[in-house]
């Protein structure tokens, strides 16, 4: 199967601090690593213009790359990518080797959609509250999603949703799930929106006719 993505990179020999900064700063080099399989790991730089590029696509975090290191390619998925912490810019990337007939754990992202229909935010007047962004998934590279969409349409106030309860694809594993069902994680929620609700105005107006009464009765 082939990497939706495809990446240049060269072979790091120097791997002293002055080099790195040399690289970084003179040759506008992102540092990188390739680990996984049975070759050993092996330091790399990218182009920065190439990655930055790349990493604007969320995609990119969850599809297989193709990685060309020193014109020999090879696939990988992006395991890390370390930013400066002030300038957001790409600092390290770390590449990890698959195989085709090996399980791979990824952090797939959530993608929340009807949420501007949701049952208990249109009709009832709740607020939308999300615990989790992604989740941990086990699955062979084929299977791989780029995302995990979570319908959030018939979710009433007071309802939630679980791990359990999302739509994984064929192949695809949760990760917290297989480690039992106290693992069940919530992913999203709809609550009562905080001082709403038609029961809770009345009682604060009748709070306030009462207050007014007292006040008239006081000044009489």
């Amino acid at each position: 199967m082939s990497g939706e993505f495809t990446l240049n990179a060269e072979t790091r020999t120097d791997l002293g601090k002055g080099a790195s900064r040399r690289l970084r700063r003179l040759e506008n080099r992102v540092l990188g690593i390739v680990y996984g399989g049975k070759n050993k790991p092996a330091p790399v730089t990218v182009a920065m213009n190439e990655i930055i590029k790349l990493a604007e696509n969320e995609a990119f975090f969850t599809s297989l790359v193709d990685l060309s290191i020193d014109g020999k390619a090879q696939q990988v998925v992006v395991k890390d990518m370390q930013r400066h912490p002030a300038k957001n810019t790409i600092m390290h990337v770390d590449f990890l080797r698959v195989s085709a007939k090996t399980k791979l754990t990824m952090q797939v992202p959530l993608h929340f959609i009807n949420e501007d229909t949701c049952h208990g935010v249109k009709i009832e007047g709740g607020t939308i509250s999300h615990a989790l962004n992604d989740i941990e998934v086990s699955c062979l590279p084929k299977d791989l999603p780029e995302y995990i969409e979570v319908d959030m349409a018939e979710l009433k106030v007071g309802e939630n949703i679980h791990l359990s309860d999302l739509a994984l694809p064929e192949g695809v594993e949760s990760v917290a799930l297989s480690h039992g069902a106290d693992h069940d994680l919530l992913v999203s929620a709809v609550n009562v929106t905080k001082g709403g609700g038609d029961e809770e105005e009345a009682a604060a107006d009748e709070g306030e006719a009462e207050a007014e009464g007292e006040e008239e009765s006081g000044e009489e």
